[in-house]
């Protein structure tokens, strides 16, 4: 079994086995569990989609003369966001969408 520490200095050197998740599906399929285990030094999991709790909190500081975005919804390029956390405060979700767009249909 390889330590943390063998990996992470494989990792330094530019040696290291990276694989996803999904390629590692199909490479325990060939070698087997505990080939697989030996030549592949580190799986990944992660996603570069947004996920549904994926957002961003927008403060767009205070103008002059000043201004409240209120009322609960506001739209940035179309796209609606949640206003009334504070005067001008907006929180966008990542994966929302502007209404009519054909992602919002079934």
């Amino acid at each position: 079994m390889k330590t943390i520490e063998e990996i992470n200095e494989k990792i330094k050197q530019g040696h290291a086995v990276v694989v996803t998740a999904e390629e590692m599906v199909d490479i325990v399929r060939k070698k087997g569990e505990t080939k697989a285990a030996r030549e592949v030094d580190v799986v990944t999991t992660g996603t570069f989609g947004p996920m549904c709790s994926s957002s961003i909190y927008l403060n767009f500081g205070h103008s002059s003369p000043r201004i409240k975005i209120g009322g609960g919804t506001c739209f940035l390029n179309g796209v609606p966001a949640y206003t009334g956390l504070a005067a001008v405060d907006v929180f966008l979700g990542a994966t929302a969408l502007p209404p009519g767009d054909p992602g919002n249909t079934n």
